[in-house]
């Protein structure tokens, strides 16, 4: 492929007209050729990019693309608008594991082509869909539901993030993207049910199948509370025992009446008790916060509080246990509480933070943890 490379191009016309010859003289404008011309593979596309030149009078321009080991050059499309000096072309007709150039062409209104001053060059690289993403489960929590799933698609070759997605049943909606098996969707409103389902990327874009549909209802109680992590979210790290339905329970991690606050680090999660708390050294395997009447058969709760041997040390957590303070009420009183570690896990923004359910002994110096918030 040849290009003109003058400043203009004069066209010399002989007619005879009245036994005369006339001899007309037609200046043909060059345009300005294509800058920065740049080429990018990514999600199954080829992206070409290049910017406007100084001179350019709203010409158009012609792509043009060939593999390595082609001899010739091929039009692929004509480009007609482009948007703050900056002009993008997408090329979906491509193979993987071949290498492509890419030329630019400014191109006047008379035919004539300037070329971009450079052939760029891309690989289109083979590639394996990433796996599946195992799960997901959903928790419905008080006016929002958090999503986790499994790290089989992590440990693969090449793995780059996560895409959420929320599905009504007839389209789909991303709803963000996040590189941890966790995501906190706080849109989600008490009282209806939510259907979502993830996809792997990995690190050139290539998307997954989609995991199987998870679903989720938000309600509000006292069930399905979160806490970050002080080292995270400080603001949203405390947890207060509350004996009033309307008082947030959820409090700063500094805050001197929090009862407990989240800690993490590499050796896990961590309830750390507040400067009126205490707290029991081992959990107890459960099941259940509470065994109600219509409860499995083999459901296992924790129904009494020890009364004796509490600690003020971080106490070390994990999911399907149950956890018991001794902490001073409002009344200045000692009163029990129990939480239960149904998820520790991290958001969207890696953020640490554990979802659990808990109760609370309104009387004070009573071990019984059946009259509850929460239960």
């Amino acid at each position: 492929m040849k290009r003109l490379a003058l400043g203009y191009l004069v066209l010399m016309l002989s007619l005879t007209a009245c036994d005369a010859d006339v001899t007309y003289v037609v200046e043909l404008g060059i345009p300005d050729a294509p800058r920065a011309l740049a080429v990018t593979y990514y999600a199954g596309s080829v992206q070409v990019t290049w910017e406007l030149g100084p001179e350019w009078d709203g010409e158009a321009f012609r792509v043009y693309s060939r593999r390595v080991t082609d001899a010739s050059w091929f039009f692929i499309a004509e480009v007609t608008s482009c948007i703050d000096n900056f002009c993008l072309y997408e090329d979906l007709n491509i193979v993987n594991g071949e290498t492509y150039e890419y030329i630019v062409s400014a191109v006047s209104d008379g035919g004539v082509e300037t070329d971009s001053d450079v052939v760029v060059e891309v690989f289109v690289p083979p590639y394996t869909t990433p796996p599946i993403p195992d799960g997901p489960r959903v928790v419905g929590l008080d006016n929002a539901n958090y999503l986790t799933w499994g790290i089989a698609s992590q440990v693969s070759d090449g793995f780059s993030h996560y895409r959420v997605y929320l599905d009504d049943g007839s389209s789909s909606f991303l709803l963000g993207e996040t590189d941890s098996e966790g995501f906190l969707d706080l849109l989600a409103a008490n009282g209806r049910t939510y259907t979502y389902f993830v996809l792997a990327v990995d690190l050139n874009g290539h998307e997954s199948d989609a995991s199987p549909l998870a679903s989720g209802t938000p309600r509000p109680d006292f069930t399905g509370e979160w806490l970050y992590d002080f080292a995270d979210v400080p603001a949203s790290s405390g947890f207060q025992f509350s004996e009033d339905e309307n008082v947030l329970p959820i409090v700063d991690g500094l805050d001197p009446l929090r009862h407990f606050r989240l800690e993490s680090d590499v050796n896990g999660w961590w309830l750390v008790p507040g400067p009126n708390a205490a707290v029991y050294p081992t959990g107890f395997a459960t099941s259940a916060l509470k065994c109600g009447v219509a409860a499995d058969a083999g459901c296992v709760d924790l129904q009494v509080a020890p009364t004796g041997g509490y600690v003020v040390q971080a106490m070390n957590v994990i999911t399907q246990e149950s956890y018991v303070l001794r902490v001073i009420g409002n009344d200045g009183q000692t009163h029990y509480g129990m939480i239960r570690v149904d998820l520790l896990g991290f958001d969207q923004n890696n953020d640490a933070l554990m979802i659990f359910d808990w109760a609370y002994q309104l009387q004070a110096n009573n071990p019984e943890l059946t009259q509850s918030r929460g239960g």
